[in-house]
């Protein structure tokens, strides 16, 4: 997937994660982490993942974190990348790389 324009995901409230994709050469992520000495290894792992099966190789990434799950970290990847591409509900590639 291609990186278009800049979009976003999730919100600022405790147990979330607001992640922002933007255009970019390469991937330069950059995270802000309530936690980040304790997970932040694992949180780069998940965002990095879930762009490596999204197949995007260009993007700037933005993560600010506030306590979030595993699984929210990843739908708020998905879901941002898929807004940056236009994606619209009717064509979500359900069970294919959303999974």
């Amino acid at each position: 997937m291609k990186v278009n324009e800049a979009a976003v995901a999730g919100t600022l409230e405790s147990s979330d994660v607001m992640v922002t994709v933007e255009p970019g050469e390469g991937i330069q992520l950059s995270i802000d982490s309530s936690v980040i000495n304790q997970y932040g290894r694992a949180i780069r792992a998940t965002v990095l993942e879930t762009l490596d099966r999204l197949e995007v190789t260009d993007a700037k990434v933005t993560v600010v974190d506030h306590g979030a799950l595993d699984c929210t970290i990843k739908a708020r990847v998905e879901c941002a990348v898929f807004r940056a591409e236009g994606v619209s509900e009717k064509n979500i590639p359900w069970g294919g790389a959303v999974r």
